[in-house]
């Protein structure tokens, strides 16, 4: 059973991912503040990804 909310929590937030960089793409900002921001949400995903499997 905890392994079952775990696999959910980390789709959840792989999804949750996916979506903030769909929308941070569709904003109407230069190319490089677009890219520094998908490179946060991308920093942010994977210390969320690792806090589910219990790295920190």
């Amino acid at each position: 059973m905890i392994g079952t909310s775990v696999v959910i929590g980390i789709l959840i937030t792989f999804l949750v991912i996916i979506l903030v960089l769909y929308l941070v793409q569709r904003l109407p900002i230069d190319a490089r503040t677009r890219q520094i921001a998908q490179i946060i949400v991308i920093i942010i995903g994977i210390v969320s990804l690792l806090k589910y499997l219990a790295v920190f």
